[in-house]
């Protein structure tokens, strides 16, 4: 799970917190640690996705720029947002 805190429009999340987890659902503990991390930054509002919207790993530093994660061939192809192939 990623938070970042976008201070202002057009800005760039700062600061910005990873948690990982092989289960995330049974993970209680992680979501306090969100929670609090977004209270501790005095955010105004939240915003978030409804779904995984692509795998862990990032892009330039786990896989080469442009290419398709190697552990996670399930997103080889397909839109983060739609979770369809792209053509």
């Amino acid at each position: 799970m990623v938070v970042g805190i976008i201070p202002g429009e057009d800005a760039d999340p700062e600061p910005l917190k990873k948690w990982y987890s092989d289960d995330i659902m049974k993970e209680y503990g992680m979501f306090e640690e969100v929670l609090e991390f977004i209270n501790s930054n005095d955010a105004r509002s939240v915003a978030m996705v409804d779904r995984i919207i692509g795998c862990p790993h990032e892009e330039g530093i786990d896989c080469p720029d442009g290419q398709s994660c190697p552990q996670c061939p399930f997103w080889a192809g397909r839109d983060r947002w739609s979770g369809n192939m792209r053509h």
